[in-house]
């Protein structure tokens, strides 16, 4: 009998990135357990002391510090090899990236939300550089309630919030499109603590207010579930009651693909539903704040309600110039109306959308309930046929392109 191959056991390695690091020994005086040192050339890491604090990311001015790789747990790089290096040694095929140190809950949620991908996605080519995965349950960052406010009307069956959090001191770097983790106090009826649950960050990176360490949220209240039985969403209602002033853990950020281009000229093709809106504000409002740059690019946006009352950022989103952004509303309870879905808006725009999927430098971003991936691929490939295209050979090419996104729940 043949024996099996022993298994490896995985130590995902603290390290500092020696081309971008500036040394300024802020980490070494930082570090509580004395893990960071240094010569005339590097500084580096010793595996055998780091316990994984997190206590230097926050103050490093580049990020170098922010470096990690998956390595054999008997075999981390030495001191001597780390001194040595000029750059980075390459991603081992140990590496999964932080998948190991992500909440199993996290893992899984993420996983249901891309699976519309039809596979693994690539981000763009242009994305800034994302962070994750930071702040942990056991040591999460703590914010500040800075405001909280109802988009939807009050007489709206949805009661959807614009929830502001203020993190102070506290350094939580974020991208357009990633997530935030929130674990609601309090233990479950199995008696274990509540898992955490992911929120789509609806502000640009620079924060909801600009020079101000903070960031928003976009919460519907959950009063039902999917079958329309009543039921109290644990974390949505924890946070649509939060006040100003009042704390909240926060965990992540996640999400390294789900990110918006860089580079000037590139257009983005949105398609959400509900809170599904967040992303694509955050987007939106980082592309707003930038026009005086006339970086170009289109942006279109087809967004889905039952009513315009029940539409967050409507108000906001009517005020925006016609050449700005090309807005798609779909109503599907307006008394005495047909009932319109987004797919129903992308086939009355077939033109335009087929000329921006087949445009190089346009990116498709989904978001919403996850009852729309069909219908939405279903209108993709109508328009894609009316105008001489096959969406079933454009849709892998684009997503292997880091052109395709969708995160549906």
């Amino acid at each position: 009998m043949s024996g099996s191959a022993p298994t490896v056991q995985v130590l995902r390695q603290h390290l500092i990135d020696p081309e971008i690091c500036i040394r300024c020994n802020t980490c070494e005086e930082t570090c509580p357990s004395h893990a960071i040192s240094h010569d005339s050339r590097n500084y580096v890491v010793d595996a055998e002391k780091c316990n994984f604090c997190n206590d230097c990311i926050s103050p490093c001015p580049t990020g170098a510090i922010d470096s990690w790789r998956q390595v054999d747990k008997v075999k981390p790089y030495t001191l001597a090899e780390q001194l040595a290096w000029d750059i980075l040694p390459p991603q081992s095929e140990l590496d999964a990236g932080t998948a190991a140190e992500i909440p199993s809950e996290v893992a899984r949620i993420t996983s249901v939300a891309t699976a519309g991908q039809g596979g693994e996605a690539f981000p763009p080519w242009s994305a800034a550089h994302p962070y994750a995965n930071i702040y942990s349950i056991q040591k999460p960052a703590l914010a500040t309630v800075s405001g909280n406010f109802r988009l939807t009307a009050d007489d709206a069956s949805s009661d959807i919030r614009h929830i502001v959090l203020d993190f102070g001191g506290t350094a939580l770097p974020v991208l357009e499109g990633q997530t935030i983790g929130i674990q609601p106090p309090g233990l479950d009826p199995t008696g274990k603590p509540h898992h955490v649950r992911l929120y789509s960050i609806a502000s640009p990176r620079e924060g909801e207010r600009p020079r101000y360490n903070n960031l928003s949220l976009t919460v519907k209240r959950v009063t039902e579930d999917h079958a329309g039985t009543s039921t109290l969403g644990v974390a949505s209602n924890y946070l649509c009651d939060l006040t100003k002033g009042d704390q909240v853990k926060v965990v992540g950020p996640y999400g390294t693909t789900f990110l918006m281009p860089n580079h000037p000229g590139s257009s983005l093709l949105m398609v959400c539903t509900g809170t599904g809106s967040a992303p694509m504000r955050a987007m939106t409002e980082r592309r707003r704040r930038r026009i005086a740059l006339k970086e170009g690019g289109e942006l279109m946006l087809f967004f889905g309600a039952r009513l315009a009352g029940e539409l967050p950022y409507f108000g906001p989103l009517m005020k925006l110039p016609k050449d700005f952004i090309d807005i798609n509303f779909a109503f599907s309870r307006v008394p005495g109306q047909p009932k319109h879905y987004v797919q129903d808006r992308i086939r009355e725009r077939s033109a335009g959308v087929a000329r921006l999927l087949g445009d190089d430098n346009c990116y498709v971003y989904i978001c919403g309930l996850k009852g729309m991936e069909q219908g939405v691929d279903e209108a993709f490939r109508d328009a894609c046929r009316e105008h001489g295209m096959d969406w079933d050979c454009l849709r892998p090419l684009l997503r292997g392109q880091g052109r395709y996104h969708v995160e549906t729940y």
